[in-house]
């Protein structure tokens, strides 16, 4: 089971709305989305879970983003109102983060559940163990998921139902900087989890936990692109344009980086995915999708890689 964790911008939460619509998520894979705004996007992405019978897991103590204060705004009142009732579908798993000081609120949310088999925790620190063991004081009633660091002292106070949650994407501070080591391993969690006593493994994808609200117009642009090393390992390439000395042109950027990735797939003949192949088209009839876009693909690059693995589908 594959859970990957994204903070709910636009761009990530097309990726995975697309991802349902053209029947490409595998049923291994649970997304879990950390809402950053109640904007129609969020709602519209929760709406195409719950008709195409698919489960998708939403935080409801949000601790990056302004959630919590937008919603209270008079003029998203209808939109709050409107994923408030999307969230009462059967498809939709209501995920906590596990902190002292939501620990009240978490308790007073778990109570209005029928069942802890509709619930997912996330603990990122230490602390969070012992909220942990606070709300959940048996195995009987043990929420559906545990996602903890693979560390020692979550794994002995948190035994049960346990994913892995690692942040495998190293997140460097220019684009430009990912030509001095374009290739890199990724992640081998896929390999072991179930022998490290997990039920699954958990991580932010090709875009790293750091969040900022801020974006800038990156003098350089990069792809990000997984693939499986030879050893069934996940490895991951860095395509970056080569004009890069100001932030002019991020059209042609893009078809610098996108050249790169091209030539690569041709060359090694890696699983193939639909976003692949669109990465292709924009090469091949010179269209510039925006960064956006670049970033949406990689994701559902990312995540349908992950599901043809689990489903056992060779390339």
């Amino acid at each position: 089971m594959y859970l990957p964790y994204v903070r709910g911008r636009q761009f990530e939460l097309i990726a995975f709305r697309e991802l349902v619509e053209r029947s490409i998520l595998s049923e291994n894979i649970v997304p879990i989305i950390e809402p950053v705004r109640p904007s129609p996007t969020l709602f519209k992405t929760i709406e195409v879970f719950n008709r195409n019978n698919k489960n998708i897991a939403i935080i409801r103590n949000p601790i990056v983003g302004d959630y919590i204060k937008e919603a209270k705004k008079d003029k998203n009142k209808i939109q709050h109102e409107n994923i408030e009732k999307a969230y009462k579908s059967p498809n939709v798993i209501n995920a906590y983060i596990l902190e002292v000081n939501s620990e009240n609120m978490i308790e007073k949310e778990i109570d209005k559940e029928t069942s802890t088999d509709n619930i997912i925790t996330i603990s990122k620190n230490k602390d969070s163990i012992q909220v942990y063991e606070n709300l959940f004081k048996s195995a009987e009633g043990c929420p559906k998921y545990n996602l903890i660091p693979d560390e020692s002292v979550f794994r002995r106070k948190i035994r049960n139902n346990r994913i892995i949650l690692s942040d495998r994407f190293v997140k460097l501070a220019r684009n430009t900087d990912y030509t001095n080591n374009d290739d890199e391993p990724f992640s081998d969690d896929h390999l072991y989890y179930e022998e490290d006593g997990y039920l699954g493994f958990s991580d932010y994808s090709i875009i790293g936990d750091e969040y900022s609200e801020t974006g800038f117009a990156p003098y350089a642009v990069a792809i990000h692109i997984v693939y499986f090393h030879s050893d069934n390992s996940l490895r991951i390439k860095h395509f970056v344009s080569d004009t890069n000395d100001d932030i002019t042109d991020p059209a042609n950027k893009f078809y610098e980086a996108v050249g790169k990735l091209v030539d690569w797939y041709q060359a090694t003949n890696p699983t193939r995915t639909f976003a692949i192949d669109k990465f292709e088209e924009f090469a091949r009839q010179e269209i510039y999708p925006g960064l956006g876009t670049v970033k949406k693909l990689c994701i559902m690059h990312h995540v349908e890689l992950i599901g043809k693995y689990l489903d056992g589908i060779e390339k």
